[in-house]
């Protein structure tokens, strides 16, 4: 669990993928991993998923595969029996927290509020999803938040962009965004790797060098 977390921190970006045509997964994250970012959080938006995440783990073991939109024990059985190494979630699912924790797995669960933190907190938890992270108050929430848990980092998700990218890097309870600009379905859709693995490397270089400032 502590790894993968620390992998993630390490990177500091987590693309959110939603995988319609398993054919595409791998040479997105073959993309993925050549603009530097050997991260996905696949969404179980689609039926697709599960299989997409058995596909790149077994193709591509350098990327870190994670499972996102998991509402249930069910979806995170079905994620981690395929390869999943990490979980993420919309909002704070009690049940799928305590079952990711009980099987060992690494869990990222969403919150925007001071009662949500206070539940991760209580599950033991240090990291959590900021989400929908700009229209639950952006940089701004996060600020408050910092004041009363100086302890917990967040993973901003929602309305992600390379405009705003350095603002959330830039705070100190951020330890990774969650961004789906570099792997947006039209460029899925037509194969587009080159421009995903370009954009990829633009965010990666916008991270270190906000980071180098800290």
């Amino acid at each position: 669990m502590k790894n993968t977390l620390e992998s993630i921190t390490k990177i500091g970006i987590v693309p959110v993928i939603t995988i319609e045509d398993t054919s595409k997964a791998i040479f997105l994250a073959k993309a993925l991993v050549a603009g530097g970012i050997p991260c996905a959080e696949i969404t179980f938006r689609t039926a697709q998923a599960a299989e997409a995440i058995r596909e790149i783990t077994s193709a591509v073991p350098e990327i870190i595969v994670g499972a996102g939109t998991v509402i249930s024990i069910e979806l995170a059985e079905q994620a981690v029996s395929a390869g999943a190494q990490f979980i993420v979630s919309p909002g704070f699912n009690p049940a799928v927290v305590d079952w990711c924790i009980e099987h060992g797995i690494s869990v990222i669960p969403g919150v925007n509020n001071p009662t949500g933190v206070e539940l991760g907190i209580s599950k033991g938890l240090s990291l959590l999803k900021f989400f929908p992270a700009e229209v639950s108050g952006g940089i701004a929430m996060l600020d408050a938040l910092a004041g009363p848990f100086p302890s917990i980092s967040f993973m901003p998700t929602g309305g992600i962009c390379p405009e705003n990218l350095c603002d959330y890097i830039e705070r100190k309870n951020v330890f990774a965004v969650g961004g789906s600009w570099m792997v947006k379905k039209d460029l899925i859709a037509r194969e587009d790797w080159d421009s995903i693995t370009k954009i990829s490397q633009e965010a990666v270089l916008a991270i270190q060098t906000v980071r180098q400032k800290k």
